[in-house]
């Protein structure tokens, strides 16, 4: 992992517009405009800044988040509807994300030092031939997890399957990427990501629809105050 880690180092930072799509066990769509900054930190985790615009009983929600690579990360949900910022508690970070199946600490940066890692195998994932390795949270206490599976390309070093067990070992949720592209001749980003929910039949996926990379963006640009003022 930290060979996957030492690969994704140097992007700077990024923006993207994503849509987004729940899913019910019957099949009924709602969908979601989304608008994310990521900044690239040397001495620490990354930073994120995401957006909704549609639809409009969203609008205007905002969602800060700086990952740590030692500690707990920080995390604020800008509400338009109560015109403040609320932070959210280490102990809330497995809850659903905007009522999605991510969880807010999927939603998080990934960060090496999060987790511990055992090889189990390779194996054939698609035509890809894949690494598999099991990820256990340092954080046991708030995690929504007690392990992922995850398969991950061996000649590009990107995930392309995650499959996590709730805090009883069972089965909870799959992540799959679909569409990988290579930016700026190094970086591999999917054009979609997949969650379904194994235990509630819903399942979210992400489709991003452009990214752009070294912008100029700063740490100023992630701020509380950006967090409500960039609209």
């Amino acid at each position: 992992m930290r060979e996957a880690d030492r690969r994704d180092t140097g992007w700077g930072d990024s923006s993207s517009h994503m849509t987004m799509i729940l899913s019910n066990r019957q099949g009924d769509e709602r969908k979601r405009q989304i608008r994310s900054r990521s900044l690239e930190m040397v001495e620490d985790g990354d930073k994120r800044l995401i957006f909704f615009d549609y639809p409009p009983n969203m609008r205007g929600t905002g969602f800060l988040n700086y990952t740590h690579k030692h500690a707990d990360d920080d995390q604020w949900i800008y509400l338009p509807a109560l015109k403040r910022v609320r932070r959210i508690a280490s102990r809330s970070k497995s809850e659903p994300f905007v009522g999605s199946e991510f969880a807010y600490e999927d939603i998080a940066g990934e960060e090496v030092e999060k987790y511990s890692y055992r090889w189990l195998g390779d194996e054939l994932y698609g035509t890809h031939n894949c690494f598999v390795i099991e990820s256990v949270p340092v954080d046991t206490r708030n995690s929504g997890y007690s392990r992922r599976i995850s398969w991950m390309d061996q000649r590009d070093y990107y995930a392309l399957k995650v499959d996590y067990f709730d805090r009883k070992n069972v089965l909870l949720k799959t992540l799959t990427f679909d569409g990988y592209r290579q930016y700026l001749g190094k970086f591999w980003r999917p054009d979609a990501m997949h969650m379904v929910n194994h235990q509630n039949g819903r399942s979210t996926r992400i489709i991003r629809d452009s990214y752009r990379f070294q912008s100029g963006l700063k740490a100023s640009d992630f701020s509380q105050r950006s967090l409500q003022m960039d609209r």
